[in-house]
């Protein structure tokens, strides 16, 4: 494997952990009209993911520096052509941590309320757009001899960027919302897991067409074979979850987000920004990738440098695994 194709798939798997960890906490974001029926209970919502949604969060920046050092040709074909919908994934990120921040700082509940809903809201777009943003990617967009994308922001809410939007929010909520059932305890457990049972069976259906749609126009064999693990791993986490056994369900949606993006990456390669008009003006791993010796350089420094991060993230769901409960997020008051 040459050096572009190895950071092709670093690449993507950053986009996979990105997704995974912060996807649940959007799912729980998106969780609190439905979960939380008094403040108690979305307190104890956001605490369970209170230790942890911040580092999540860095995933996409780590996916991001990565994507410029590596390929900044289709960094700057990406974040120029997408910005708009870029810009808006930025502004809801920074709307939601600061609702995380600043909800508890007042006790007058008109002022949490408000606070509440710019969680769902800063949950619910990125989880949208992601999917949105990541669909026109696999499709191909509009671009010209120099790779500058030609398009509208509308041009990129067509039917198949939207089904995969729709996908990915779906996916992330049902996570989110099997992790609540996961870490928290009494009857918002039980409210959880039934929620996600149906939630699943929508994300089933949803996912399924969006995945099918992909592999007719745009599959391969990899493809094909990552999609089929992502359905296995779909269907075995609604029945898991059915059965109340919330760690294998939490395990197994984490596998079905990991092999769908990782499907998307297999049907994306060799290119990188597939162009719509004219398939000489796209982007592929060697014409979008920096010299040997940045990859090498990158490569010795990820290295180094990613397991200790993975070790360092690990260590903290560990120290904060417990089950969070409404006793003690009521003891915490007195």
């Amino acid at each position: 494997m040459d050096l572009p194709t190895l950071w092709f798939w670093i690449v993507a798997f950053l986009f996979v952990g990105y997704f995974v960890l912060d996807g649940f906490d959007f799912g729980v974001g998106m969780s609190l009209p439905f979960l939380g029926k008094d403040d108690t209970d979305r307190r104890v919502l956001i605490n369970t993911i209170g230790p942890v949604w911040d580092l999540n969060e860095t995933w996409v920046i780590v996916a991001g520096a990565a994507l410029f050092a590596a390929f900044p040709e289709w960094y700057a074909t990406l974040f120029s052509g997408f910005y708009l919908a870029l810009l808006l994934i930025l502004l809801a990120l920074i709307v939601r941590g600061v609702s995380f921040e600043y909800r508890h700082q007042r006790p007058e509940s008109q002022w949490k309320g408000r606070f509440d809903l710019m969680i769902v809201i800063g949950s619910a777009v990125p989880a949208l757009l992601w999917g949105v943003a990541f669909a026109n990617i696999v499709q191909g967009v509009p671009l010209d001899a120099d790779h500058n994308y030609t398009g509208t922001l509308f041009d990129l809410l067509n039917p198949y960027a939207l089904l995969g939007g729709l996908t990915t929010l779906l996916l992330f909520f049902t996570h989110g919302v099997v992790f609540v059932s996961l870490k928290t305890e009494g009857e918002l457990r039980e409210r959880a897991r039934r929620l996600a049972v149906r939630s699943g069976i929508v994300s089933i259906v949803v996912a399924a067409s969006f995945l099918l749609w992909t592999g007719l126009a745009f599959g391969t064999l990899w493809f094909w074979i990552l999609a089929a693990v992502a359905a296995v791993a779909l269907i075995g986490g609604w029945l898991a979850n059915l059965r109340g056994a919330e760690g294998i369900a939490f395990t197994l949606m984490a596998a079905t987000i990991a092999a769908a993006v990782f499907a998307l990456f297999a049907a994306l390669f060799p290119d990188v920004m597939p162009a719509s008009n004219d398939p000489a003006n796209s982007l592929t791993i060697e014409n979008a990738s920096s010299t040997t010796y940045t990859l090498t350089f990158m490569s010795w420094v990820a290295l180094i440098f990613l397991p200790l991060i993975l070790a360092y993230q690990g260590w903290t769901y560990w120290v904060f695994r417990k089950r969070v409960s409404r006793a003690t997020i009521e003891a915490a008051t007195h």
